[in-house]
């Protein structure tokens, strides 16, 4: 049987393992995780493959 971390992609992975480093509470964590994967959802893309334009066109999107 697969353990759970499997599924998960290498990019999401190492964003959860970052976000452990820097001591972030689990609520952080799934909360920062969720403003990625809306991001990702608004290109229709995955986020290794977003820049800074994107961020910015974004930030305008969210305002």
């Amino acid at each position: 049987m697969a353990d759970a971390t499997s599924a998960v992609s290498p990019l999401r992975r190492r964003m959860i393992d970052d976000m452990t480093l820097h001591n972030l509470s689990p609520a952080t964590q799934r909360s920062y995780l969720h403003a990625v994967a809306k991001f990702s959802r608004h290109f229709n893309r995955s986020p290794d493959g977003l820049g800074l334009e994107d961020v910015r066109a974004f930030q305008v999107y969210l305002v």
